[in-house]
């Protein structure tokens, strides 16, 4: 009995002693800084609904303690309490909560919070892929902060074969000029330099507002007249983004040839996992626009 015990006591010191000598987890976010943890996080914060679906997809759902209004995917998170929304969290739960990492995005109404945020002390993570390669990035790099790269390897693997093939299959057909609508009240769109037009490169699209500066511009219907975009096309999320509003123009090669469409809006305006399966939707749609052509 007694050299089970002495055994058991040394298995316990050596594990321990593992654990204290593990090297620190550092990764670089989003926004290039360097993020570092001492072990896994197992309490963390998601702050955008894309966010909460990376981390499900890393492996690390269990984890979450906390996140933001519209964190509805999948259906676990909509159980996960709410600190806030996408334009006021309350700091105190966030504290209450005890997180060792809080995973962050940026956008016009969060800025003014990341400073009271940071003197919480608390490390922080800025997800925003551009890229839809940055998907598959930073479900890698979230698994490393959780210690769930396992799961997390084997999901971005598959998510990066999933765009490969699409890119195959689409990238090389002929370009189709569009127009992709955000929002209808006002009405903005998406520059070249977001995760969506990204995706519709990749279907071989060609998004006519790209060379906007900013990346939600709002655009004036007369704007869209003058570029008579080959197809349009808007969300279904929330009721928004209706493409009905271009019916009456006949003159829009895009009402000509009856290429109004709508997608899932949640699908492709997240920066999260499930742009895979909005991305096929958006390719299969621009062929589809192919195959209107009239010569």
């Amino acid at each position: 009995m007694k050299n089970i015990i002495t055994a058991a006591a040394l298995l316990a010191a050596v594990t321990a002693a593992t654990v204290a000598g593990a090297a620190p987890i550092t990764v670089r976010d989003d926004d290039g800084n360097v993020v570092t943890l001492q072990k896994p996080a197992q309490r963390v914060i998601a702050m955008a609904p894309h966010v909460t679906e990376l981390l499900f997809t890393a492996g690390a759902g269990d984890k979450i303690v906390g996140a933001v209004t519209y964190s509805d995917y999948p259906e676990a998170a909509k159980k996960i309490p709410r600190v806030g929304d996408n334009r006021l969290i309350d700091l105190e739960r966030v504290a209450a909560m005890k997180p060792d990492l809080i995973v962050i995005w940026l956008h016009g109404g969060f800025e003014r919070q990341i400073d009271a945020l940071r003197k919480l002390g608390i490390p922080l993570y800025h997800s925003e892929p551009t890229k839809l390669e940055g998907i598959a990035e930073n479900v890698e790099r979230l698994g490393q902060l959780m210690g769930t790269e396992t799961v997390a390897n084997a999901a971005a693997a598959d998510i990066r074969q999933q765009f490969a093939s699409m890119a195959k299959q689409y990238s090389a057909r002929p370009p189709v000029r569009l127009f992709y609508q955000v929002w209808d009240k006002p009405l903005y769109t998406l520059n070249g330099k977001s995760i969506v037009s990204d995706a519709i490169r990749l279907c071989g699209g060609v998004n006519i507002f790209a060379d906007q500066k900013v990346t939600a511009p709002i655009i004036s219907m007369e704007a869209v007249l003058q570029a008579n975009p080959e197809a349009i096309f808007g969300t279904s999320e929330k009721d928004y983004g209706s493409v009905d509003l271009w019916k009456p123009y006949g003159t829009l090669l895009a009402v000509q040839n009856e290429n109004l469409f709508r997608l899932q809006g949640d699908l492709l305006n997240r920066a999260g996992p499930r742009m895979v399966v909005g991305t096929k939707a958006l390719c299969e749609k621009i062929e589809e626009a192919r195959q209107h052509r009239k010569n």
